[in-house]
């Protein structure tokens, strides 16, 4: 059994915003839902990673947003039903950082330096933001920072490089209050943009620096520690930092993260159709996998 691949309508493109030679665009589904289908860049396993991702939070139990196998006129993609309440809307997070630095630059998504993670961990320490909707933090994780700790230790997981100001935020509605948003968008994981030529010879080298080993240590987050780094955080440094501000939170998820066998991640790939990934694009991720959860198990 793998998992299904939902066939988006033809008719459904009225909304379609053009990002080049990629669709994307929001659509109301058979049962009434908003739906986002987003087509993964040609070449890329951003559609596969996509859905890993999703199914690896499943796992840890992290708040998240949905996502399934699409298609849409022959162009294969995701789909991920809105998260925000109809009465809400979503901020990203350099909307927020804008309105509290007035120098803050919003509109520079890459290798923006203003992003440090003790400037998002003051935001997600206010009063009154309250983790997402419809989740019930354990006993350990006790705040929303405490919850986004989750976030990193996912990213540090799976090598998500794309944790910028605008795939976090907030959600605020009438009804919820203001609430952290879950963990979205993990396209950029996973090694899914190699050629499979390069995952090959990385799973098989004798040269470190060639190794995966090497090439999981070198995973950039999103975030810097401070405003004069040259270079972002690691996402395994950006989780080690977070660990400095919330302890038991972190461990909590390091936990979650122990009970995770090998075979789970095997079992997830196994569900991801063959036309969607090769051979050498599951080993390479599967080692990514092991290679990072030995990593972080040995902080606990």
């Amino acid at each position: 059994m793998t998992y299904p691949i939902i066939h988006v309508p033809d008719s459904v493109s009225s909304q379609l915003e053009q990002l080049g030679t990629k669709a994307k665009f929001w659509y109301w589904d058979e049962n009434g839902n908003k739906v986002l289908f987003k087509e993964g860049r040609p070449n890329t396993g951003e559609n596969w990673a996509e859905k890993v991702c999703c199914e690896i939070c499943r796992l840890l139990e992290l708040p998240h947003a949905e996502y399934d196998l699409a298609i849409w006129k022959g162009r294969n993609g995701i789909v991920t039903p809105s998260f925000v309440p109809a009465d809400g809307r979503l901020i990203h997070g350099n909307e927020v950082l804008a309105k509290i630095h007035e120098d803050y630059d919003e509109t520079r998504r890459f290798q923006a330096k203003q992003h440090t993670l003790r400037r998002a961990s003051a935001i997600l320490t206010s009063i009154g933001i309250q983790p997402p909707i419809g989740w019930n933090p354990p006993e350990f994780v006790k705040d929303t920072l405490g919850v986004f700790s989750g976030y990193l230790l996912l990213d540090a997981l799976v090598g998500n490089q794309d944790r910028h100001h605008e795939n976090w935020g907030l959600i605020n509605s009438l009804e919820h209050g203001i609430r952290l948003a879950p963990t979205f968008d993990h396209a950029s994981s996973l090694g899914r943009n190699e050629r499979d030529e390069t995952r090959l010879e990385r799973l098989n080298t004798k040269d470190y620096g060639r190794s995966v080993v090497y090439y999981t240590s070198r995973a950039r987050s999103g975030f810097y520690r401070s405003i004069t780094d040259t270079h972002a955080l690691t996402t395994y440094d950006a989780f080690l930092e977070i660990s400095k501000l919330r302890a038991d939170a972190c461990r909590y998820w390091l936990m979650k993260l122990e009970h995770l066998k090998y075979s789970d991640f095997v079992h997830i790939f196994n569900e991801v159709p063959d036309a969607i990934i090769t051979d050498p694009a599951k080993h390479f991720a599967l080692k990514m996998l092991e290679v990072n959860r030995a990593r972080l198990l040995k902080l606990e």
